[in-house]
């Protein structure tokens, strides 16, 4: 083998799929394939439908439980023992990728996340993952049990 045919084979294995084979698609001139989200979309979209705590920020054992559980199952393992951040986003910033509002949180705990967040929803009843979402809630605030110093 020539090195000319040496150089073109390299060249050839080294090009994105798309462009070393030719579809019969793009051929005829049809657009490629527009990418779709795999998971849910960042960002606040609608609210989660039934999305009701049935545990106030005033319910200060609900908010000790959900402290509790997030201990339990780790949750500080990646967002940190307050949920200040480490390998899993700060649970304390004001901002937040897929919405900090009770229905968001329980959907986020639920069904999981890109990059990393488990869906818990197979695993732990509804109520379990209400209380954590009541705890999440309560951080940065008055009522956050065991705060930080």
């Amino acid at each position: 083998m020539t090195h000319r045919a040496l150089a073109f084979l390299l060249l050839l294995c080294a090009l994105p799929p798309a462009l070393a084979t030719r579809d019969d698609d793009a051929s005829q001139g049809a657009p490629p394939p527009v990418p779709t989200a795999v998971g849910p979309v960042p960002g606040p979209k609608k609210p989660a439908q039934g999305a009701i705590n049935p545990y106030p920020q005033t319910d200060a054992v609900a908010l000790m439980e959900g402290r509790r559980l997030f201990i339990r199952f780790n949750c500080s393992g990646c967002h940190g023992d307050h949920g200040g951040g480490g390998m899993g986003p700060s649970l304390r910033d004001v901002d937040w990728l897929y919405g900090s509002s009770d229905g968001e949180i329980f959907d986020s705990i639920a069904q999981g996340r890109a990059h990393g967040m488990p869906a818990w929803g197979t695993k732990l009843p509804a109520d379990t993952i209400w209380r954590l979402t009541a705890y999440i809630r309560s951080l940065r605030t008055p009522r956050e049990p065991n705060a930080p110093q």
